[in-house]
């Protein structure tokens, strides 16, 4: 049994009341990414109400990226966490590819830019008194790079 029931108190809409439901399920875990909901037409058949009423709510959370519709397939839930991450990661990415491009022009090596960063980042931990989160956020991520091996015949600059 889908666990919705009608609020008959409130002058929220219908359609409204189910798509805050589905939400909830959604954050909650009870729908996992991935996972398949009922259709259209069997969810509004199991609590009944509406078919229209259902497609409003599905359109709405499918509009809003809770939920993505395939025809013929179904309605599935979107794993907003992995693309978020995924998103971010790729962000991360260029910023560091722009950093190790600049660095290189330099006329540093990749074990040089390493160096160089692990000095800044333990200065940056020691100005925030040893956190390794963002003191603006609270929020730590640790991102995973792939370096190439620096080249033969490097060109090593000190100080930098």
């Amino acid at each position: 049994m889908f666990p919705f029931e009608v609020d008959t108190t409130t002058d929220v809409p219908l359609w409204v009341q189910l798509r805050q439901r589905l939400i909830y399920l959604i954050n909650s875990g009870y729908f996992k990414p991935g996972d398949q909901l009922p259709t259209v037409r069997g969810l509004a058949s199991e609590i009944s109400i509406n078919y229209n009423t259902v497609n409003k709510a599905y359109l709405s959370l499918v509009s809003d990226g809770y939920l993505e519709s395939t025809r013929g397939r179904g309605v599935f839930v979107r794993d907003l966490d992995a693309e978020i991450d995924d998103e971010y990661t790729k962000g991360v990415d260029g910023v560091l590819e722009d950093c190790v491009a600049a660095c290189r022009d330099l006329g540093l090596s990749l074990d040089d830019i390493q160096k160089c960063m692990a000095r800044k980042i333990k200065q940056l931990k020691h100005e925030r008194g040893g956190a390794s989160a963002d003191a603006s956020t609270g929020v730590g991520r640790i991102v995973e790079i792939d370096v190439a091996p620096a080249p033969a015949g490097r060109i090593s600059q000190t100080g930098a």
